[in-house]
């Protein structure tokens, strides 16, 4: 469950700092917004394509979304 969470929060920070609301990375992702709040509040499940989509559409390479969500599960004490 911590790695969903941690998925979950780190999508939602990226989102911000790149200044979109649910609604505009919905419609840069071409996934539902609803969908989207839903993974942000860790009640949605996430598939891999999903979240390339949502990566893509936020501008983050995978490789690095992928040691931001190491560091913070390392962080947490998950790993």
């Amino acid at each position: 469950m911590a790695l969903r969470e941690n998925t979950a929060l780190l999508l939602r920070e990226l989102r911000l700092e790149r200044g979109l609301s649910q609604e505009g990375l919905a419609k840069l992702s071409g996934i539902d917004r609803t969908f989207i709040s839903g993974v942000e509040r860790n009640r949605r499940n996430i598939t891999l394509d999903t979240l390339d989509r949502l990566l893509a559409a936020l501008g983050v390479d995978s490789h690095l979304f992928l040691c931001l969500l190491a560091d913070r599960e390392k962080a947490k004490g998950s790993l």
